[in-house]
């Protein structure tokens, strides 16, 4: 009995230690890029190979192991940028007395400010291609790419998905060290994992922590994309929706680590990390990375297509709690209430209506509006998605053919998408709609606010923060969606002609927005 109990502890050790790669190919430009994956389950080879000492996997508690096979595939990114920096607008105050000519007709032109940023990257192929964060490298002019061994590339972005916060980056060389891709979903709370980065533009550094939480929202996404995009958080057949499902982790990690690899005792990656929770901007206890199942979708996504492939379920989530539930007058506690069944979604067509509450999905309990999130956002419009619904008390199961952003179920390629990005996002600018009376004593019929200039398309121009858009392209705007509507038929390449005044003076502006 007891040398039995010695050998199943054994075989529990092998089968949690012991990883087989194995290759995962996909077809870009002709070419295949080769992402090295763990096997999810060891072969007899691999065990032997552990009992005679040939395996690379460690012991419980061992971090040396893991920390020398991924350092040389953890690189160092510096970006450089070029901001626009805006001069001062001279106070309302000081026009209601010297009128629309005090720094009216003497507006200061923005001036170009050039800056640099650190992160971290992971390479994911031998050939040459890098996982970061969208944040490293969204807006950089420049990426420099350094390895461990001091050799550095310029690289070429990719791909960018800001849903995800991750982003693929590519440089010219061969042979190079990648890292092997594991298993987020195995993860297990309390276990030990490691965090490889270039944190606070120091040389590479690795700390260790455990799994504190997975599936975790923090917001930071959401907050993000709604500022940007002034957009409701709702998932439906048209609405991108930011995909929070972190893996929370106590491991030190600091300004610089962004991109960097999450990876288990077996050095395999199990995520990238992208956000700390702190008042200071500093470490303070948590650390957050995006799952490596959801790395591997978006990559090879942004790899073959060029862009994201979304699939959408079509509905408004509501998460179940006990007062909730009871609201709702649900007879469950836990899983996602459908507020709505979007009409023409991918939910509507499997039957599933309002009042229904999504209990598993894929055979995983739901707990999470972003548990789900993650799920889907593994999939591709036309990948089928096992449900579980409660109706009055009842479960069912449902297969849900899940839907692209136009409601079908094609992939949408990355010209199409061109076509149509051109978004608030692009201006740089908060609005506000003018109310029926400000429009009424401007003589106007309506019209929307420039509230904040940060950095995009408007700091390039003269616009100043409360200038008044009335026509857009010729078209009348009276909401941020209709301008967004408009932005919506501007293709690359063209431009955007603004027409409006400022709250003290009875003159037109006109502006033309390179977008």
């Amino acid at each position: 009995m007891k040398s039995n109990w010695k050998l199943l502890a054994l075989m529990a050790i092998l089968s949690s230690v012991v990883t087989l790669a194995a290759y995962n190919l996909l077809g870009f430009n002709n070419r295949d890029v080769i992402f090295n994956e763990s096997s999810p389950t060891p072969t007899i080879t691999s065990r032997l190979a552990a009992l005679t000492g040939d395996s690379p996997s460690a012991a419980p508690g061992d971090f040396s192991t893991a920390a020398e096979a991924v350092t040389p595939t953890v690189v160092h990114i510096r970006t450089t940028m070029t901001r626009t920096v805006r001069q001062q607008q001279v106070p309302d105050i000081f026009r209601e007395f010297f009128g629309d000519e005090f720094g009216g007709q003497q507006r200061q032109q923005p001036r170009r400010q050039q800056g640099q940023a650190s992160g971290s990257g992971v390479i994911i192929s031998k050939d040459g291609y890098i996982v970061t964060n969208n944040h490293v490298v969204q807006d950089a002019d420049e990426v420099e790419v350094i390895m461990t061994d001091k050799r550095s590339f310029k690289a070429k972005v990719i791909g960018t998905d800001p849903l995800t916060d991750l982003a693929v980056i590519k440089v010219d060389a061969t042979n190079l060290p990648a890292i092997t891709l594991g298993d987020s979903d195995g993860l297990k709370l309390g276990e030990w994992v490691l965090a490889v980065g270039y944190p606070l533009d120091l040389e590479s550094t690795v700390t260790a922590g455990i799994v504190s939480a997975k599936g975790r929202k923090i917001g930071i996404l959401d907050q993000d994309f709604a500022r940007r995009q002034g957009q409701q958080n709702a998932d439906s057949k048209q609405g991108d929706t930011p995909v929070e499902a972190f893996i929370q982790t106590d491991a030190a990690i600091n300004p610089g680590n962004s991109g960097g690899a999450l990876v288990n005792l077996r050095g395999e990656l199990v995520g990238i990390n992208s956000a700390i929770a702190s008042a200071t901007g500093y470490y303070s206890g948590y650390g957050f990375a995006v799952p490596v199942s959801l790395v591997k979708k978006v990559s090879a996504d942004l790899l073959k297509y060029g862009n994201v492939q979304r699939g959408y379920i079509g509905v408004l989530p509501v998460e179940l709690n006990s007062t909730v539930a009871k609201e709702k007058g649900v007879k469950v506690n836990r899983g996602i209430y459908v507020e709505t069944a979007v009409d023409g979604g991918a939910a509507k067509q499997a039957g599933i209506q309002k009042g229904d509450v999504l209990v598993k999905m894929e055979g995983q309990p739901l707990d999470s509006d972003a548990q789900m999130r993650e799920i889907i956002g593994r999939r591709r419009p036309g990948d089928i998605v096992n449900v579980t619904i409660n109706r009055n008390g009842t479960e069912k199961d449902v297969k849900v053919e899940l839907r692209n952003r136009n409601g079908g179920r094609d992939i949408i390629k990355k010209a199409e998408v061109t076509a149509s990005a051109a978004s608030l996002n692009a201006l740089g600018a908060d609005f506000e709609e003018l109310s029926a009376q400000e429009a009424k004593q401007l003589g106007v019929g309506g019209g929307i606010r420039v509230k904040q200039i940060k950095d995009g398309k408007l700091a390039e121009t003269d616009i100043e923060e409360g200038f008044i858009i009335i026509k857009a392209n010729g078209r009348n705007v009276k909401t941020a969606k209709d301008l967004q509507t408009i932005m919506s038929t501007v293709k690359e390449g063209e431009g955007l002609m603004l027409i409006g005044m400022y709250p003290n003076s009875s003159r037109m502006y006109y502006y033309a927005v390179p977008v």
